[in-house]
């Protein structure tokens, strides 16, 4: 058995030194954001500081990926904001709206995890993790250059976006771009020293020196004060039409959430070899954004930006979660007027060097080596840089699932012959030096018959075996076929009927129970007569038909 990963298993041990730093860095990272992605959905920014210290807490207490950090995400953030403007109401209505969603939201992870729906992530396949993950990566670092060069860009798409960068560039703003420059330089050359934790240290330094040289003056914008009042919630008066509505417009900010979590999740854990349970991982954000709720947080899930920094900071075990969550907690009871003078362009400078890694092309430079699933990695990148977290995940899923398709009903049919002194038989095209057997023709799909392949495969197969006069045995190898459906069953049949028709004679090779006891329901009684279970016994049936015809011939 194969060693588990550190901290991948269902206990948490005791947290060791990168796990501290970890945290440490990780909180340093998640109060700058929760100021971003509360401006991002209106809502006041300690929303987001109860929802990161909640998440933290409460995913470590169930999750299992050890360096997963849940809490307010930015593509959430922006879903949220959008559905809470479809609602007429003040801040207050709002905001117990916004509370509502989020409750909403958790009580379908929990409903998804109740109907182990977690086999849904099976149809994310790795390039598309892959893909996803470096483009994911590539979106978000662009988004955080205007607060590096203090000129703010508004853009519909990537496109518009990196034209209006490019366009503001005699603009921009030479503190912004000394404040990144440095904070980068900073972050990037402590990584010598991993117990060093440097994004809590630029935090603190970056918004001491923003204090002290009053930095605001040079065109530097700070992210401003957090507003850490918690209120009773007020219940408004929601008819069945309103609250059917939102549940609907939910919806979208479940499926961003799960979009964007478990490709985080998936994608760190491939990096490392860490196991993940899938149901698992939708009880823990069903949870997690309950607690949120009941602090009246914002939606939550492992964000990117955050798990990476997790990840780039040594993070051993989901403790480095709990810890970042303690060290937020006293960050914003502590130093909350401090922080208020933390630079913006610092704020992207940790974001950057915290996604900086997952640019690294070599996984998928090693899939156009292999020549395997390229173009699924690379719909997975463009997807989500182009059309977004969810849709660019959608259209990369439906990309790989339709290669699939085309890959099962599109089988390469090879033609079999003996390897000289083995029991074995390999296709003719690859192996020359295979011997066909005389007046046999044995051939074998590469993928299992169904209703999507059946008739053309079978079809291409009869023709082949007709195009050759020599051929009297024709040997369909059923190695890939487990079993057969009603489609795949008749096209069997009226295969063997036609064959029959030229005077030709139909056997099974490696014909497996199933396939046999659906062709005996089927009253096929004389077919599964003829049907072996390995081509040896098969090729010797057919030499033995042949010699029999050949004796009765006059």
């Amino acid at each position: 058995m194969a060693e588990m990963a550190p901290g991948a298993g269902s206990h948490l041990k005791k947290p060791g030194g990168r796990d501290i730093v970890a945290g440490l860095s990780v909180a340093g990272l998640l109060l700058p954001e929760a100021v971003a992605y509360a401006t991002i959905a209106g809502l006041p920014p300690g929303r987001a500081v109860y929802a990161a210290v909640a998440g933290c807490f409460v995913y470590a207490l169930i999750g299992r990926s050890r360096f997963a950090v849940v809490s307010a995400t930015s593509s959430s953030a922006a879903i949220l904001a959008a559905m809470l403007a479809t609602f007429p109401g003040d801040a207050a209505t709002k905001s117990v709206l916004a509370t509502l969603s989020i409750a909403i939201a958790g009580l379908v992870f929990l409903a998804a995890w109740a109907l182990r729906l977690g086999i849904l992530t099976g149809f994310i396949a790795r390039p598309v993790l892959r893909g996803f993950a470096f483009g994911l990566a590539v979106s978000i670092i662009l988004h955080q250059l205007p607060s590096i060069t203090g000129v703010p860009v508004k853009a519909d798409d990537i496109f518009e976006f990196v034209a209006g960068l490019v366009r503001s560039i005699p603009h921009w703003q030479p503190a912004g771009l000394i404040a990144a420059a440095l904070s980068l330089a900073v972050l990037f050359g402590t990584r010598r020293w991993p117990l060093f934790p440097a994004a809590f240290a630029v935090v603190i330094v970056g918004a001491g020196l923003s204090l002290a040289l009053n930095l605001p003056q040079y065109g530097l914008k700070e992210t401003g004060a957090l507003s850490l009042t918690l209120e009773w919630p007020q219940m408004p008066s929601l008819v069945w039409a309103d609250l059917s509505r939102l549940i609907q417009l939910t919806l979208p900010l479940v499926l961003i959430l799960f979009a964007e979590s478990w490709g985080t999740m998936r994608a760190l854990a491939l990096r490392h070899g860490d196991p993940i349970e899938p149901d698992r991982e939708l009880a823990a954000l069903g949870f997690s954004n309950i607690a949120a709720a009941i602090v009246q947080g914002m939606p939550v899930g492992a964000g990117f930006s955050a798990g990476n920094a997790n990840e780039s900071a040594g993070a051993q075990s989901r403790w480095s979660s709990l810890i970042a969550a303690v060290a937020l907690t006293i960050l914003v009871v502590l130093a909350a007027g401090l922080i208020a003078h933390l630079p913006e362009a610092v704020l992207a400078a940790i974001v950057i060097s915290a996604l900086a890694h997952a640019l690294d092309p070599s996984p998928l430079i090693r899939l156009w080596k292999i020549d395997r699933d390229q173009w699924i990695a690379l719909a997975a990148a463009a997807g989500v840089l182009v059309f977004g977290v969810v849709n660019g995940m959608l259209l990369a899923v439906a990309f790989s699932v339709a290669a699939l398709m085309s890959r099962l009903a599109l089988p390469q049919i090879a033609r079999l012959g003996r390897l000289p002194g083995t029991h074995d038989f390999a296709d003719i095209a690859r192996h020359p030096e295979a011997q066909v057997p005389a007046h046999v023709g044995i051939w074998r799909p590469s993928e299992a018959l169904f209703f999507a392949n059946a008739e053309r495969t079978l079809a291409t197969i009869a023709e082949q075996a007709e195009a050759d006069p020599a051929i009297r045995v024709v040997v369909l190898s059923l190695e890939e076929t487990l079993n057969l459906d009603s489609t795949a069953l008749e096209a069997i049949q009226e295969t063997d009927r036609r064959i029959a028709a030229s005077g030709r004679t139909l056997l099974l090779a490696r014909a497996r129970d199933p396939v046999r006891d659906i062709l005996t329901t089927a009253g096929a009684v004389a077919l599964v007569q003829r049907a072996y279970y390995s081509v040896e016994d098969t090729a010797d049936a057919a030499r033995k038909i042949i010699t029999e015809a050949q004796s009765h011939a006059p």
